[in-house]
């Protein structure tokens, strides 16, 4: 286990292997402050709600068997971060699937709403980039807080069809957004729509992703996607980065609008991909009704904003787009709440958390965290 840690310049970084139990223990114990953190904040917003004590512990624990049947282990890896931190099973519950958790009980299905979070994803193909590969860059915008409990997780883990991975993640948590040691990339999006919270889902989406992103390939990945129903809507942004036969390296990339029922996909245009937090699909705008621009309107600007920046960068005679105009066209230049780099809002609750660069051909990944106040970047290798 290796851990570093400052106040205020970074998050941790936990490297973790073994059994799924031993995993976690190692996780917890590395971060149990980070990880009761997680819990207080997300007990607090659902005791604002009315929602609290046994009621909550119960609600949390009801989630065991949907978590056994998609995987034993991430319910082993749970109780292990859960042991090492010194707290509650239900709390790590409750961090890793506290959507599905609250939504899938009739009574609760409006409680909630200030769960949703938003983000900004984009992906740039090797013949676009500077260095000639893949890029995937990302800001996670959700509550202040998460900057207390945020970290990055390294996976080791056996078996040559088992790729390591470099994830950024809320302490007890197994995983947000990241890539492996087989170049696959992801990060996640906000989504809304009227077909939210009907049906029961398989397993929270929150696992499917760390499963997806324990898959050797894009194609593997998606099939993961594909096999299982959803609870709410959710965006993904997966990529691919590899090299062909002479070295030299290649790319591709898709954007996964999920409804509960159904996926509507996107592939780069001119090798962009760019997503907020509305349905750009023009399919999926015809068959379901958008909910999610009433919470955030500025997903309009941030989409049209970096899709502007990144194609102007392309039409200046042959220039390319490096980590520098990312880091630009992310940190934003919009003076109030809702740029693409979010401003704290009135009540100081609100901002973007982490700005989040990946080359998964490298194996490099560098994080801003706090990126409203500092533009620093500190970077992890898987």
């Amino acid at each position: 286990m290796n851990m570093r840690d400052t106040d205020t310049g970074h998050f941790p970084l936990i490297e973790i292997a073994g059994t799924a139990y031993q995993r976690g223990r190692q996780h917890g114990s590395a971060a149990p402050e980070r990880v009761a953190r997680s819990a207080r904040l997300y007990r607090r917003q659902l005791m604002r709600q009315g929602l609290g004590g046994d009621r909550l512990t119960r609600l949390a624990l009801g989630m065991r068997a949907v978590i056994q049947r998609f995987d034993s282990a991430y319910l082993d890896e749970m109780q292990g971060i859960a042991d090492g931190a010194g707290v509650s099973l239900a709390d790590v519950i409750l961090i890793n699937c506290r959507t599905e958790m609250m939504f899938c009980h009739s009574e609760l299905k409006m409680v909630c709403r200030e769960l949703e979070d938003s983000c900004t994803g984009l992906v740039i193909l090797p013949e676009h980039a500077a260095a000639g590969q893949l890029m995937h860059a990302h800001n996670w915008d959700w509550r202040q807080e998460c900057a207390d409990t945020g970290i990055v997780l390294r996976i080791r883990r056996d078996g040559a069809d088992q790729p390591d991975l470099l994830l950024f993640a809320e302490a007890g948590a197994l995983g947000r957004h990241g890539f492996n040691s087989a170049g696959l990339s992801m990060s996640v999006n906000f989504l809304s729509s009227d077909r939210d919270y009907r049906q029961l889902a398989d397993v929270p989406l929150a696992l499917v992703r760390r499963k997806m992103l324990e898959a050797p390939d894009i194609d593997s990945a998606l099939k993961i996607l594909w096999r299982t129903r959803r609870f709410c809507s959710s965006n993904l942004m997966l990529a691919q980065a590899g090299v062909d036969r002479g070295g030299r390296p290649l790319g591709d990339a898709v954007n996964l609008e999920c409804a509960p029922d159904e996926i509507f996909w996107q592939t780069p245009r001119h090798g962009l991909l760019v997503h907020a937090n509305h349905w750009l699909c023009t399919v999926a705008r015809g068959k379901l009704r958008e909910l999610g621009l009433a919470a955030n309107p500025d997903s309009l600007y941030r989409q049209q904003r970096v899709e502007t920046v990144l194609q102007q960068a392309l039409r200046r005679g042959s220039q390319k787009i490096d980590w520098a105009c990312i880091k630009h066209v992310l940190a934003g230049d919009f003076l109030y709440a809702g740029g693409v780099l979010r401003k704290p809002d009135a009540e100081g609750r609100h901002a973007t958390v982490a700005t989040t660069l990946m080359d998964a051909g490298a194996g490099a990944m560098w994080i801003a965290r706090n990126p409203c106040r500092s533009q620093a970047f500190t970077e992890y290798r898987l």
